[in-house]
């Protein structure tokens, strides 16, 4: 990491046992991509349900990597006495986060497979919702423009920067260049999901 680690503790006392499992599991993520700029973690606790007395733990992660917006997975645990519900919350925000770093990571090295009937795997890296277009970054050639609609199934309002998507390109260009024909969401895309 070009910047140094940032783990902050809101609204709760710092504590050593959960900080060292968190630098733990930030040391690893350099495996899943070779150029992150930094890293920053926020542990707080989360509203109280009226129901329970216990403080609902949350974590934030946030990655950045050059020239994408910041990865960012976000988990939460109401049960946080228990040492086990840390690590289990732990260890789902950073899964979801090594899983964006690892598919962001591919599809910039060009490692990401496809079926031969499969249009090419890419990324939608810049997007542009109140007009309508937007575009997605593939292996070998420039970004491809596409427009609202070449989202199949009207998905194109689901759509986010860094969602993973199937592409055909047109063979004719847009009014910016290269341009996809048909613009498809991957089952399973790994882009951030709200909790």
């Amino acid at each position: 990491m070009q910047k140094p680690l940032q783990i902050t503790f809101r609204d709760l006392d710092r504590s050593p046992s959960l900080e060292s499992l968190i630098r733990a599991r930030a040391e690893k993520l350099g495996r899943f991509h070779p150029n992150i700029i930094g890293c920053r973690i926020v542990v707080e606790t989360t509203h109280r349900a009226p129901e329970t007395a216990k403080n609902p733990l949350g974590i934030t992660v946030e990655v950045e990597i050059p020239g994408r917006p910041k990865v960012v997975a976000r988990g939460s645990d109401e049960r946080r006495e228990a040492k086990q519900d840390l690590n289990a919350v732990v260890g789902r925000v950073f899964e979801a986060v090594e899983r964006q770093l690892s598919d962001s990571a591919q599809i910039k090295a060009g490692t990401v497979k496809a079926h031969a009937s499969a249009g090419e795997a890419g990324q939608v890296v810049r997007l542009f919702g109140d007009q309508d277009y937007g575009f997605v970054e593939v292996r070998g050639a420039p970004d491809l423009y596409f427009s609202r609609t070449a989202v199949v199934g009207g998905s194109f309002d689901a759509l986010k920067v860094g969602t993973l998507v199937e592409v055909t390109r047109s063979a004719v260009e847009g009014p910016w260049g290269p341009q996809a024909s048909t613009v498809r969401v991957l089952d399973g895309s790994r882009a951030p999901q709200p909790n």
